[in-house]
Formats: structure tokens, C-alpha cells, sequence
């Protein structure tokens, strides 16, 4: 070789080691000036997304969802929350190669640039699933060069600092859906009523297309654009091979959602009580069970509407073994201002009418004054200026003491009352976690009996709970309190006792049409007919229910019997909760006939009975009947009284007595002076009733 030659030859050796040098030179301080970027302007990557508070039941299912701040519904969504297919089409449709590239797929890009140089459009994008998600969480409303290239220098950054599994979890999060819907969760709930766990192939198909144009593919706006969305992306899946053909033209079949269903918002009071008492939190989870939730929800609107437009309806199911609230209504209808809808009206105190009797009359076992067969009297009595009447104005005479809890009557319970104590019942009330309200300064007294005390519909089951379980009540809970703390004690009853009291109210007779389920159940009607009360319980569930106003006013008509007790055993039936049979009696425990029972416990004797009441003629202890509702004249809506109906009260007459409707017999001979009336078209009606000396009285209504 030359001399020439072996210089021309280095120098071409030293031209290839400095341009080499110079790249490799470029390359490092390319590398330094991208880190020094990232450094520099960090990815607005926040570490928590503001997503939509969520209230779930007992088994992570959603009760209730609130809006976002800036008003969007968004959930906070994990890969465990979505169907496993729907993320293999995801990740099919829009960007295949997401699990090996490092943010950007440099062939997809390279094909995109290919086709806008080949067609002068935009054919198909270069985005990968981590440059969308650098465009979710940094909008910009250009489509330029510069903005892709940011969008690709976020991508890198976003690649760095997280994993490509949470890099998916934030993009099912944030993913537009059209309208005020983001995330994946939100658009199946609102389009489908599901979570993304159960999609079909159509339904995964159809939110795979979404987000790429949400307002221009909304089903609820743009059917057909959406169809055509979901079908496309089902061609998509055969030729990836994510779908068999016959799969995806099963799933074409199927029609597209035409509507946007609105998100849960079951148990809205006790929803609102969660968020107040952890409002940090994002997810809370209530004792309550969806499906129990949703019928007694069902059976309180209804029965409301059946009511009248200002009358509500509040009810309580607990589980007596545990106190968890498996089901609870605040109001018939949350959102109906006519009803005051937005007060809770569980926690609302007021006056419990009969309903606290039975644990009068179980203290009286207990303390073995009484049996059910002992006779106990119902005449007019003055307990030192206190003189209780019966809710019909009548009095029943000598009755046992099982009549006498089954009809409600006053006076006997008044008389047992006084026997074993206010203080004694309402210190067992206490040691139930139950503290009923009274006047300041005032002291427990014979009133409390019939319902002159304040308690609430809460208060009301978690007492029931003790007849539920034997005696020992249970504290309610709901998922709510910040430190629960369970019941000491809880003994209302000896259980021998609380048998006694079950068994007599498991013979109470269920209104007309009622299922029948071994239900014991009392009921009560507060003074000036404001609430009406019917608290039911079988071997293991308790149900409470509440009617009335919420602004206290008066509802004519309304009574426990008629008006709370068909609702009880329609939420028991809508609970869908299996029935329990109630609890065996305890050793000793027996229901013992008249003749068995010892000379001690065939009467009921106070040591310091009522005086007797003023004697008075037999003339006027027993005047003609009179029927006092309705007056006569008055007018009856027909569309409230088809549904419940009208009771009918009169005063005086002996018992027993016949009641007629233009001449045709309501319902057999009674002694009570209560019947109930439904009337069988519009026009004018006559009521009569005749008494035991063959005494009559009539009114005459109009049916409207």
C-alpha cells in the first residue's frame, strides 16, 4: 500500500472515530437534556384522582354515588373492578403492543405519519393508551406536531414513575364516556345499571369505542353512530383473533343501550349520616343489604302514595341476633319536598302510642303477677286523677290478660303499669340503650304506658330486638358510628317472660290480605291521630314502621291497625329475608289453661288498685250509639279510601255490634266500637250500626 494511500485511509479512520465520538457526545447530552427536562417539568401525575364518593352495602355493592365537585360522575376503578375481556379488547383496539413498548410505539407512529403523507388525513392514530393518559391528565384542545411531541415526552414520563398496570387502572378511571361521564365504571352503571365486571361482548365492545369520540357515540343521543362504533371494533377483535367470529356476530345481534339510567341513590339519609361523619373518606360501607333495601324502599313509596301526597312512611329492619340495620327508610321519598322527604324520620322522636306495652306486661310476668288466662278488668278507673280510656272510648269489662294486649286496651295496661313501676320499665328501657325523651323536670309516669313519652323508630326496634332474641336486646348499628360500642347488658326481659309476650303477639290476627309468617307484631296510634306504629318481629328479624307527617300535622284515619300493619307485612314479604320461626319456648315456660292457673292468678289484684270512678247511671254509662266518624255529610275521596280504608268510630251503644253499608252487613258482630269501611263506587252511602238492645244510628257520606 501506498504512502497516499494509508493516509487517505487514516484520515477516514479518524473521521469515522470523531463522528462517532460526536454522536455519542449528542446522544449523552440528549439523554442529559431529556432527564434534565423530566426533572425539571415533572408529569402532572397526581398521586390520588378526585373521584365521586360511593356508598356500598354490607357486600361492596353501591347503595348511593355523589357527584364530583365539578359535577362529573367518576369512580375510583381497579383491574379487579372490570371484566377481564373488556381489558384484552382495550388493549386490542388501542394499542397492542402496550405491554412492551416503553409509552410510545414508534411502528404505530411511523404507520400513522405513513398514512397522513399517503391520504392528506388522519387515517388511523399513533396514541398509545400512556399518551392518552398523558392527554387526560393534561388537556389540550390543539391536534399539532407540538402537542403530540408533549404528549409523547409525558408518555416517557409517565412510563417512568408507574406501572403499566396502574397506568391502565387511571385511564379506566379518567376515559370520557359523553356527557358527565368518566371512567369506565360510571359509563357502565349509567348505560348498562352493572359494574364493568359482568359486561357481555356487546356491551365491552361499546365502551371500547367510546372514548374515542364520547359526544359524537353517546347511546343515549346517537344511537345508530354508536352501533356502528360497537360493530367496528367487534371486526377488530375476529382479526385480532381476541374474538371467534361466531362470538362477535352473536354480540352484533344484540341492541344498543338507548338510554342513560341514572346512578344509585338507595338509602340516601343514612348515606348523607356516612359522609358527614368520615367526610374524608371516598368509600363507605353500611351494615345495609341492597336487595332488603331496595324493596323496603319499594313498599314505603308505594304505600305513601297510596296514603296522601303529605303523608310519609319510615322503616326499620334490623337483625335482632347481631343489631345490624339490614334496611333502613328514612322517608317515602327523599327528594319530595310535599313530604319534608329529606328529614330522617327514624331519628325523628315522638310519641310511640300502644307500642310500648308489651314490655309492661312482660315485667308483670316477670314479677308473676300475671298469667295470659288471669282476668284483668277494663272499666273507666282514676289513678290518683289520672283516667286512662280505651282508644274507641269503650271498655270490654273482665277480659283476660291475653285480650287485653292483643285488642290494646288502655286501662288494663295502666293497671299493670302502676303494679310493677314507670321507673322499673323505664330502667329496663336504659339497660336496652333506650332513653326515652320526657318534659324536662318531669318524672316517669303513668302516661308513658300509652304512648306520653318520646321515642324514635330506632329506639322502637332496637328495643324489639330484646323480644326478638330472648330477652337481651341488641344496639343497633348501621356502618355510620365512629365508635360503636355494644350493649353491656341489653336484658329487657327474663326469656321466660319474653315468651310469654311473644306468644300473645304472635296470635295477633294479620290485616286482611297480609302473607302469612309467624310474624309477632304490635301496633300503636299516637294522640290526635299524628303517627301510626307497627313493629313486627319473627325468630331473628325486626321490622319497625312509622306513618304520618313530618311536620306533625294530623292525618284523620290514621291508626296503627289500618294504616302501619299492612306495610309491615308487605316489607317483611318485599325483604326478600327468609322467615325464622320463632323461638322455642324456655323450661318452664307454658301457656296454661283457666281452670290451671292457682286462685293467686286467676284475677288481677293490684296491692294499691285504681279508685273506681264516679258511679254513675246506667243511662248514661250505656246511651244510645252514636257514630262520631265519619260526621254525617262529610265527603270521602275515593282514590284514599279504595286503598285504605275508612275507619269508622262510634260512641256509646252496648256491645257487641252490627255495622251496615246501605243495608249490607260489613263484617261479622264486634264488641270493639271500630270497624272499617271500603267503599265500592262514587255516589252517596249509608253507615249504620245497631247495638246489643237494638239501638241504631246512621250517617250519610259521599263517595268522591
Amino acid at each position: 500500500m501506498s504512502f497516499l494511500q494509508k493516509t487517505s485511509s487514516s484520515k477516514l479512520i479518524r473521521r469515522a472515530t470523531i463522528a462517532h465520538a460526536a454522536c455519542a457526545t449528542l446522544a449523552a447530552l440528549s439523554t442529559a437534556a431529556l432527564f434534565s427536562l423530566d426533572r425539571a417539568f415533572p408529569p402532572p401525575l397526581p398521586e390520588k384522582i378526585v373521584t365521586s364518593k360511593e356508598v356500598v352495602d354490607r357486600d361492596g355493592v353501591l347503595l348511593r354515588a355523589y357527584a364530583t365537585p365539578d359535577g362529573f360522575w367518576r369512580f375510583q376503578t381497579s383491574l379487579d373492578d372490570v371484566d377481564p375481556d373488556f381489558v384484552k379488547m382495550l388493549v386490542a383496539y388501542e394499542d397492542k403492543r402496550f405491554w412492551e413498548h416503553n409509552g410510545v410505539d414508534m411502528l404505530a407512529l411511523m404507520r400513522a405519519a405513513g398514512q397522513l403523507a399517503g391520504h392528506g388525513r388522519i387515517v388511523s392514530g399513533g396514541s398509545t393508551l400512556s399518551m392518552q393518559l398523558a392527554r387526560l391528565i393534561e388537556p389540550r384542545d390543539s391536534r399539532s406536531i407540538s402537542s403530540k411531541i408533549t404528549q409523547i415526552f409525558r408518555a416517557w414520563q409517565i412510563e417512568r414513575r408507574v406501572s403499566k398496570r396502574d397506568i391502565l387502572e387511571r385511564y379506566l378511571t379518567l376515559a370520557p364516556y359523553g356527557g358527565n361521564l368518566e371512567g369506565v365504571r360510571a359509563a357502565a352503571l349509567a348505560y348498562f345499571g352493572k359494574e364493568p365486571k359482568r359486561l357481555t361482548v356487546s356491551e365491552a365492545a361499546l365502551l371500547v369505542a367510546l372514548p374515542q369520540l364520547p359526544e359524537r357515540r353517546r347511546p343515549d343521543r346517537f344511537r345508530d353512530n354508536a352501533q356502528t362504533a360497537r360493530d367496528r371494533v367487534l371486526a377488530r377483535m375476529v382479526e385480532a383473533k381476541v374474538l371467534a367470529e361466531r362470538e362477535a356476530a352473536r354480540a352484533a345481534v344484540d341492541d344498543v343501550a338507548a338510554g342513560r339510567a341514572a346512578l344509585p341513590a338507595l338509602a340516601a339519609h343514612l348515606s348523607d349520616d356516612a359522609l358527614r361523619a368520615a367526610p374524608g373518606e371516598t368509600r363507605h360501607k353500611l351494615t345495609i343489604q341492597k336487595s332488603v333495601q331496595a324493596g323496603l324502599e319499594a313498599v314505603a313509596k308505594e304505600a305513601a302514595r297510596k296514603l296522601g301526597e303529605r303523608v310519609s312512611v319510615a322503616m326499620v329492619l334490623a337483625d335482632a341476633r347481631t343489631g345490624e340495620i339490614l334496611g333502613s327508610v328514612g322517608s317515602a321519598d327523599y327528594f319530595d319536598a310535599r313530604r319534608f322527604g329529606w328529614i330522617d324520620m327514624t331519628r325523628a322522636s315522638r310519641s310511640p302510642g300502644s307500642t310500648l306495652k308489651p314490655f309492661i306486661y312482660g315485667l308483670a310476668f316477670e314479677q308473676g303477677l300475671i298469667a295470659q288466662e288471669t282476668l284483668i278488668e277494663d272499666r273507666p278507673a282514676d289513678f290518683a286523677g289520672y283516667r286512662p280510656k280505651n282508644f274507641d272510648m269503650s271498655y270490654q269489662g273482665d277480659v283476660s290478660v291475653r285480650q287485653a294486649l292483643q285488642l290494646s286496651l288502655n286501662v288494663p295496661a295502666v293497671r299493670l303499669l302502676d303494679a310493677v313501676g314507670p321507673a322499673r320499665l323505664t330502667a329496663r328501657f336504659r339497660n336496652a340503650g333506650v332513653t326515652p325523651s320526657l318534659p324536662p323536670g318531669e318524672t316517669p309516669g303513668l302516661a308513658i304506658g300509652l304512648g306520653g313519652v318520646g321515642v324514635t323508630l330506632r329506639d322502637l326496634v332496637q328495643l324489639y330486638t330484646g323480644l326478638a332474641n330472648g330477652g337481651r336486646a341488641k344496639k343497633l348499628r348501621d356502618g355510620t358510628e365512629a365508635d360503636f360500642q355494644p350493649l353491656a347488658d341489653g336484658m329487657i326481659l327474663e326469656p321466660a317472660a319474653n315468651w310469654q309476650v311473644t306468644d300473645i303477639l304472635s296470635g295477633v290476627r294479620a290485616p286482611e290480605g297480609a302473607s302469612q309468617r309467624g310474624v309477632a307484631y304490635k301496633t300503636g296510634t299516637s294522640y290526635g291521630y299524628r303517627d301510626a306504629w307497627s313493629v313486627g318481629y319473627d325468630g331473628r328479624y325486626v321490622l319497625g314502621v312509622w306513618v304520618g307527617r313530618a311536620d306533625s300535622g294530623s292525618v284523620p284515619g290514621l291508626a296503627g291497625y289500618v294504616s302501619a300493619a299492612p306495610i309491615l307485612f308487605e316489607g317483611f314479604a318485599k325483604s326478600g329475608l327468609p322467615a325464622v320461626q320463632q323461638q322455642r319456648p324456655p323450661a318452664g315456660a307454658f301457656h296454661a289453661a283457666p281452670n290451671d292457673l292457682p286462685v293467686t292468678l286467676r284475677r288481677f289484684e293490684s296491692g294499691r288498685d285504681a279508685l273506681p270512678a264516679p258511679t254513675v247511671s246506667a243511662s248514661v254509662v250505656e246511651p244510645a250509639p252514636k257514630i262520631v266518624f265519619p260526621p254525617d255529610g262529610a265527603h270521602v275521596e275515593l282514590t284514599a279510601s279504595s286503598v285504605s280504608p275508612l275507619v269508622l268510630k262510634l260512641q256509646g251503644g252496648r256491645a257487641p255490634f252490627r255495622w251496615l253499608a246501605n243495608g249490607k252487613p260489613l263484617t261479622e258482630i264486634v264488641r270493639r266500637r271500630t270497624a272499617t269501611w271500603q267503599p265500592d263506587g262514587a255516589g252517596y252511602s249509608t253507615l249504620t250500626v245497631i247495638d246489643a238492645a237494638g239501638r241504631a244510628a246512621s250517617v250519610k257520606v259521599f263517595v268522591e
